[in-house]
């Protein structure tokens, strides 16, 4: 019997003094960083389960033009917190040490949010299709990105890690590059 207790104790012992705990809901004012990050009580948050397009990234309109979609999520997203308090569930931390949370306004999901407006995508890799619907409604009405054409997020970023720059990252040539 006792072979069983003293590795579940050592475990939860581990687990208690190892700092690994997640840190309890956050709530209060925050400041965006970019279309998926948020700062709250100098906590960076990243949303969980989407991936919103570089601040650095260009994407071409419905008029072929390039814009900042990047920045396009990051202002809309703050525009549309307007300073109000924002609510945060965290549910893991990322390999950068940021705490991945579901976030919400006023019982607005800030991650479906910014999904439904086009503003960044379903990451099925970690929502598990939760924002998957919502997408395809966006991509049917054209909104945000889906007016016109860009690279994924992720993509665009493995780009930049090789040397790439934003311009050339950001443009492939093919729309929805997956």
């Amino acid at each position: 019997m006792f072979e069983f207790v003293r590795p579940a104790l050592a475990g939860l012992l581990l687990a208690a003094f190892s700092g690994a705990a997640l840190p309890s809901d956050i709530t209060g004012q925050a400041t965006v960083i970019d279309g998926d990050t948020l700062e709250i009580h100098g906590t960076r948050i990243r949303l969980w389960g989407i991936d919103a397009p570089e601040s650095s990234q260009l994407c071409r309109g419905d008029d072929s033009l390039l814009y900042r979609c990047g920045a396009k999520a990051a202002n809309e997203l703050d525009r549309f917190i307007a300073g109000r308090a924002v609510s945060c569930e965290p549910v893991s931390t990322d390999r950068y040490g940021r705490t991945v949370a579901a976030c919400s306004v006023s019982d607005v999901d800030l991650a479906e949010w910014l999904v439904r407006n086009g503003l960044a995508l379903d990451w099925p890799r970690c929502s598990k299709g939760k924002y998957d619907s919502v997408q395809r409604q966006a991509e049917r009405a054209g909104r945000g990105v889906w007016a016109g054409s860009y690279v994924v997020p992720w993509l665009y970023r493995a780009c930049i890690k090789q040397g790439g720059q934003p311009k050339g990252c950001s443009d492939e040539g093919n729309p929805h590059l997956q």
